[in-house]
């Protein structure tokens, strides 16, 4: 299983424990009572259906239990659960009552307000598996809570939480919201590591997967909602248990870069992408005074699926450069093969003077 530990790069424990010493790090722009606010239903998806695949992906690859008991925490109307997962019973602990009556993967719920009382209302050693999925960014007392679970897990079990980039604004802790997304990572990790009763955290990322169309956030030029996970076990567990298993990113495209070499060669002739093998658009160069560009035109792959695309994201996310990746262009003056940098899917397209055949 491949896994990775933070710190990233450039992110130290230490800097990670002093935004959390913040007197306002968990401070919310709505700080009236959580009960209030939940008390609305919000049957809505937080994440696109694309980003959503990939959860259920990850929660099938990592529950590796015949028959767990599991506790779906600051649950709502869906569990992300796999159909491949069997659990013997799953018990969601929410705020919304119509919410987690909806949810047809709950055997019991739970009403309970974490942010007031972080006790969860269970023996301890109840559960096999405890998920979070897209809330921790809620939590005004993290530190309680992951004890709490912690607490509730039988030895060796699990303790998975995934977030993205997205949330409801009034209840966002001033923390999460003012952090990077590798800041964010570093934050949940310290959250387990003060638990103090959790293995190693391991992490699961995934982003630059073209949106899907009918999402309301398409036309926005933003991908797939990316996916963060950061996961332990509770010490203690069976050593000859098997492996849970990560999925593969569908994210990280695998490509034969022999072929993509000799599809290069041929590019000044077919005037297709080396990499997605979709026609290039003419791009007329913009009056930059920042960049000397060699000649008044260029081609582009404008495909949103393109792997260079897709791949782009993850390789300057692991740069640090959030929120970027880059196309394929090619210059037909001088047959070069480069990259240009973008911030979005729009970012560009202005500049197209003639559309590939066929789009």
């Amino acid at each position: 299983m491949s896994t990775s530990t933070l710190p990233l790069a450039g992110i130290e424990p230490r800097f990670i424990r002093h935004l959390l010493s913040r007197d306002d790090a968990f401070h919310r722009k709505d700080e009236a009572p959580d009960e209030a606010f939940y008390a609305q239903d919000r049957m809505v998806s937080h994440l696109d259906t694309t980003a959503l695949t990939t959860v259920e992906r990850l929660v099938g690859g990592l529950l590796v239990e015949e028959k767990p008991v599991i506790l779906d925490l600051m649950a709502s109307w869906d569990s992300h659960l796999p159909d491949s997962v069997s659990p013997a019973e799953v018990v969601g602990l929410g705020m919304n009552e119509a919410e987690l009556e909806a949810n047809p993967s709950l055997t019991r719920s739970v009403i309970h307000d974490l942010n007031a009382d972080p006790a969860l209302p269970f023996e301890d050693e109840t559960f096999d598996v405890v998920l979070n999925v897209v809330s921790v960014d809620y939590m005004t007392r993290p530190e309680e809570i992951f004890q709490e679970v912690g607490r509730v897990l039988k030895p060796g079990g699990l303790f998975l939480v995934i977030f993205s980039n997205r949330w409801f604004p009034p209840k966002v802790v001033w923390v999460w919201e003012e952090a990077s997304e590798h800041e964010r990572i570093g934050l949940v990790q310290e959250f387990f590591r003060s638990a103090g009763v959790f293995t190693e955290t391991e992490l699961f990322i995934s982003m630059g997967l073209p949106r899907p169309v009918e999402d309301r956030y398409h036309d926005r030029g933003v991908p797939s909602d990316p996916v963060f996970a950061v996961f332990a076990e509770k010490r203690g567990g069976d050593p000859d248990r098997g492996p849970r298993r990560l999925p593969r990113d569908p994210a990280r495209v695998e490509l034969d870069e022999d072929e993509v070499e000799r599809r290069k060669a041929e590019v000044a002739r077919t005037l297709r992408c080396p990499y997605c093998r979709e026609p290039l658009d003419l791009w007329e160069v913009p009056d930059d005074p920042c960049i000397d560009w060699p000649n008044e035109h260029m081609y582009l792959c404008f495909n949103d699926g393109c792997p260079f695309v897709v791949r782009g994201w993850r390789f300057m996310w692991d740069q640090e450069i959030e929120g970027h990746s880059y196309r394929y262009l090619f210059n037909p003056e001088t047959g070069a093969h480069t990259t240009v940098p973008i911030r979005g899917l729009q970012d560009l397209r202005p500049g197209i003077v003639e559309q590939a055949p066929g789009t």
